[in-house]
């Protein structure tokens, strides 16, 4: 993959294609200015779930303390493998500091990794939307919000809509001028015109969260 050529090229097509239809977003994206979500060029699904199982509830700095000991004792330092999971005794996930819940998360992980229920990245990247939340959200502990999130922020899919999300639905009720937070249906429907770059919308609806209420 050669993200950023084929990202640039991509993104300059969602912007346009936003703008046209959406003049009130239009005015968002003249505000915050370029789309900024660039996806790495490499994705390893297994440690993408890991990280998002291990910070659900928790704060990022207490997440990556718990992952780094999980590190130490399970993976000799380093990301550990599936493997190396499910070899790991529940009581030693357990004392680096993961709650019982997020230990057996992360063993169904490791099984459904090895067993090719989670994709490699190669098998990940020919999987549709769909069929990618299909398979991952059988992990234990991932639902369909985490795997949206994968596939936005790791995979790079444009027309992803996290109607579940509050800080999408908190951004377009306050851009949009709704006192109260929008039902996902309304969202969901106003989603129609901006396919098929959800991402790009959504990711814009987060930044209204960063605006004063004077740039509103």
């Amino acid at each position: 993959m050669k993200p950023k050529a084929a990202f640039s090229t991509q993104a300059r097509a969602a912007l346009k294609h936003l703008r046209t239809q959406d003049l009130r977003l239009a005015e968002l994206m003249a505000k915050v200015g370029p789309y900024g979500l660039v996806p790495p060029a490499r994705v390893d699904p297994f440690s993408a779930l890991f990280r998002a199982i291990c910070h659900q509830q928790l704060t990022g700095k207490a997440a990556t303390t718990i992952m780094n000991r999980v590190k130490d004792r399970v993976g000799e330092g380093g990301w550990p493998t599936p493997l190396q999971v499910k070899r790991a005794r529940l009581a030693t996930l357990r004392k680096a500091g993961l709650s019982r819940a997020k230990a057996l998360a992360l063993k169904d992980l490791a099984e459904k990794s090895l067993d090719g229920t989670v994709p490699t990245a190669r098998a990940l990247r020919k999987l549709s939307d769909d069929e990618v939340v299909e398979r991952l959200t059988q992990v234990r502990g991932i639902g369909r919000w985490t795997v949206e999130m994968l596939l936005m922020f790791q995979l790079g899919r444009y027309d992803v809509l996290p109607v579940d999300d509050y800080g999408v639905r908190k951004g377009f009720s306050r851009w949009y001028g709704h006192a109260d937070l929008v039902h996902k249906s309304v969202l969901t429907q106003w989603g129609e015109k901006w396919r098929p770059y959800r991402s790009v919308a959504s990711w814009y609806m987060w930044r209204v969260l960063e605006l004063d209420a004077s740039e509103r």
